[in-house]
């Protein structure tokens, strides 16, 4: 796990000052602290930052391949990168290092783009060819490694794995892009299809761009993709035995290296899932670690103990309190951009306990995107039925209008929150799951912007890319659909963002078994029986999953990193809320109201409404602006 950045002139072989490029390797030493190189050449330059985590004493970066005609940064794990060498070796390559970074150099050299399919793990890599004089950046499929682009006035592109690393470029313009707090204020993070900065870009998951001297930078091109439109033939038995086979492969595979290693341990069905298995695959306690919360009814950590007890692990614990309100400009500082899932608190916090005993964990992450283990998705299954017994033309007008009068009941159980369901069953199959998934609604939102920035936004929405990607998806049903956008959109968005940037910000790898992706692919291939049963989803890997976890583990309402910042923002953060309103950055861009804001805030603090999701967005975005400006 590392840290990459680079320089590449697209108008000629102009050369690249190293100095800069260490600044921009200077910015993000937490990402690895064990080493740092720069190379250049005529019109290229790339720098690398280590953590060691296989072949310690070997493989420096930038690396070269053994002829000296390619030169590589890389950032991740290639996990089959043994099996690569051999047949690597078995074609006459010899190899001088016993690491994975030369096996991609090789793998290139000997298959082209051919290569990238080949890979199996987590990865961002920029490999520059001497022959060809071209530049491949790469990023791995389901985008578990972040790369960050730019185009500068002087034809030349900058990259690196972090927004801080473009920023410590001179030549980098700070220009807020407006529609990105659109997107922003809708999802609670700003999609890798934007970025807060206008000109900076984020290479999408699964897709390559190869850069040349005498042109301008091409579009990315996807090299991988997940489709929904097959289905597994077989009983239960049979596919869970084939599921087992392969959460047993995902979770070994990444238990290689040269360094300690454990695991994060929520309570919850997939990280159990995952310690389970490493446990039965080592001869060694497995490490684990669990945070809680300082309120009781979100607080999961007795399920953890649970889990940990029952497999021997050597667990270690820690609580999350309303006083780690002061990690928020930290967390500002780790992600760059605005970001607003206030679970990034607990996961930065249980990423710093691992870090105190182990260099690589395990995570459980990705679990939901791929089986259907989100209640919106099973909510959404639910509706789909609902919508194919009646025609568009009934439910817009009268689910609508039933849906605009019904009273709003957020404090009420799901199934009583009929506002919300009757809105969603109004609209198409993608939109409303787009509403189910964002934030805050469009409605809210306009009702939050000045006329000022209603103009800079024009016509544009948020959801509408979501709901594009949805009606385009390789899919059968609704509910592939909603699994296609989750896997594409908000997984790499939301969750491997948090959990990339917060593990890295203490220099811990992170790893996810469960996005394998022949894991992934084989989830996609599932029966929708096999995926959402009755009220449960997620079940076929739950059913599996029985002869290791106990049923109130397995079959427990999800809670997820559920943090209390409602609690929080009417007791010891209600000053915090009071000032969302007030001067700052945000004022300063006159693009919000003021007055609204301050409404919605006292509101919450009275108890009248729950803002609490609202107000965290407009702090994170606070506190984000004023690190760019």
């Amino acid at each position: 796990m590392c840290g990459i950045a680079g320089i590449f002139h697209t108008e000629g072989l102009k050369p690249v000052d190293p100095a800069r490029v260490t600044r921009m390797l200077d910015v993000a030493q937490h990402r690895g602290p064990d080493g740092q190189g720069v190379w250049t050449a005529p019109g290229v330059g790339l720098g690398h930052l280590r953590l060691s985590i296989i072949d310690l004493a070997g493989s420096p970066q930038p690396m070269a391949s053994a002829d000296s005609m390619a030169m590589i940064v890389f950032n991740g794990e290639i996990y089959n990168y043994r099996d690569l060498r051999r047949e690597l070796q078995a074609e006459g390559v010899e190899f001088r290092t016993s690491g994975d970074t030369e096996v991609i150099l090789a793998a290139y050299q000997r298959w082209g783009l051919d290569c990238l399919p080949r890979l199996h793990g987590m990865f961002a890599f920029a490999l520059y060819d001497l022959r060809e004089r071209t530049l491949l950046l790469a990023r791995d499929r389901l985008g578990v490694k972040p790369l960050h682009m730019a185009t500068l006035s002087d034809g030349s592109v900058i990259f690196g794995s972090e927004l801080k690393q473009l920023l410590a470029h001179p030549s980098l313009r700070r220009d807020l892009d407006p529609l990105a707090v659109e997107d922003y204020l809708c999802w609670g993070y700003v999609p890798d299809h934007r970025s807060i900065l206008r000109g900076v870009e984020k290479l999408p998951a699964g897709h390559y761009r190869l850069l040349r001297h005498d042109a301008p930078p091409p579009r990315p091109v996807q090299w991988w993709d997940v489709s929904f439109t097959g289905r597994e033939k077989g009983s239960a038995a049979d596919l869970g035995a084939h599921m087992l086979h392969h959460l047993r492969a995902a979770v070994t595979s990444r238990m290689a290296a040269d360094v300690p290693l454990g695991a994060f341990l929520s309570g919850g069905v997939d990280s159990s899932s995952v310690v389970a298995l490493m446990a039965e695959a080592s001869s060694d306690p497995v490490k684990t670690c669990s945070i809680g919360f300082d309120v009781a009814a979100l607080d999961e950590t007795a399920y953890a103990d649970r889990v940990a007890a029952q497999y021997g692990a050597e667990h270690r614990k820690r609580m999350v309190g309303s006083e780690d309100f002061a990690l928020a400009d930290r967390l500002a500082a780790m992600f760059d951009e605005p970001f607003a899932d206030a679970s990034a608190l607990p996961t930065f916090r249980v990423c710093e306990l691992a870090r105190e005993h182990v260099t690589v964990a395990l995570s459980g992450d990705g679990a939901d995107e791929a089986f259907a283990g989100y209640r919106r998705q099973v909510f959404h299954h639910r509706e789909e039925q609902v919508r194919g017994l009646l025609p568009q033309g009934l439910r817009g007008p009268v689910l609508g209008t039933l849906g605009q009068i019904y009273p709003k009941a957020d404090w009420a159980p799901r199934p009583l929150r009929a506002k919300s369901t009757l809105l969603s069953l109004a609209q198409s199959g993608e939109e409303g799951y787009a509403r189910s998934l964002s934030v805050i609604p469009d409605d809210l939102r306009d009702s939050l912007y000045t006329p000022d920035f209603l103009r800079l936004r024009g016509e544009y929405r948020a959801e509408q890319p979501f709901i594009d990607l949805m009606r385009n998806a390789p899919a059968r049903s609704g509910l592939d659909r909603a699994q296609y956008a989750d896997l594409k959109f908000y997984l790499p968005g939301d969750i491997l963002t948090k959990v990339d940037r917060t593990s890295m910000a203490v220099s811990l790898e992170a790893r996810e078994p469960l996005l394998d992706h022949r894991l992934v692919e084989f989830g996609a291939r599932l029966p929708e029986a096999m995926r959402v049963k009755g009220s449960v989803g997620k079940w076929l890997m739950k059913d599996t999953m029985r002869r290791y976890l106990p049923q109130d583990v397995l079959f427990r309402p999800k809670m997820g990193f559920v943090t209390p910042i409602a609690a929080w923002l009417r007791g010891p953060l209600a000053g915090e809320a009071r000032a969302v309103a007030q001067g700052g950055e945000l004022a300063r861009t006159g693009w919000l109201d003021a007055g609204r804001i301050a409404g919605l805030a006292e509101a919450h603090i009275a108890g009248r409404a729950d803002h609490s999701r609202l107000l965290w967005q407009l702090l994170m975005l606070e506190k984000s602006l004023a690190r760019l400006s």
